[in-house]
């Protein structure tokens, strides 16, 4: 039983329902893949065997290579919203794994960056690999047109969450 209050739970809107049956339908989807996506997350992060904040920390700075940026401690604090020495540890882990180097800056000799090394990015390809191709496989697999409609679905969606949490970060009355 306490599995079953588990599943429905996750399944339960604390809102009045959609009206229409076609907005309940969507609804109960959306609750269905934010519980997929948990899933997902799950299991990437015991593939990684890493912390959570540790393989985010990770992720960030895999992404910021292949976009040929480099990220420093600073950037790393910023976008973690933790602390200096939080982010201090973390590097440090991830430096005596093997995933990460701390690169001198080329003028200000204080300042250095952080590059991820070639078994970090193996490593976070591995751990989110499947699970990213089995959501872009699908997606291959919607016409053009439904895909389009999702997407705008889904951007709204998004945008109204996204102002909802900038109502609540800057104090403002939420409803």
């Amino acid at each position: 039983m306490p599995k079953t209050i588990v599943l429905r739970e996750e399944e339960h809107l604390y809102s009045a329902p959609p009206e229409s049956e076609a907005g309940r339908a969507l609804s109960v989807a959306l609750l269905r893949l934010r519980r997929a996506q948990h899933v997902q997350e799950v299991r990437d992060l015991r593939a990684s065997g890493l912390s959570p904040l540790d393989l985010r920390a990770l992720r960030y700075l895999v992404q910021a290579s292949r976009d040929a940026r480099n990220l420093s401690p600073k950037d790393l604090i910023f976008m973690l919203g933790t602390s200096s020495a939080n982010v201090t540890n973390i590097v440090d882990r991830l430096a005596s794994k093997g995933y990460v180097e701390r690169i001198s800056h080329p003028t200000d000799r204080r300042a250095h960056h952080l590059r991820p090394t070639e078994a970090a990015v193996s490593h976070v390809d591995a751990a989110l690999g499947d699970h990213h191709a089995t959501l872009v496989a699908e997606i291959n697999k919607i016409d053009d047109a439904d895909a389009a409609v999702a997407a705008l679905v889904l951007v709204q969606i998004s945008d109204a969450l996204e102002a909802l949490a900038d109502q609540s970060a800057t104090g403002s009355s939420v409803g």
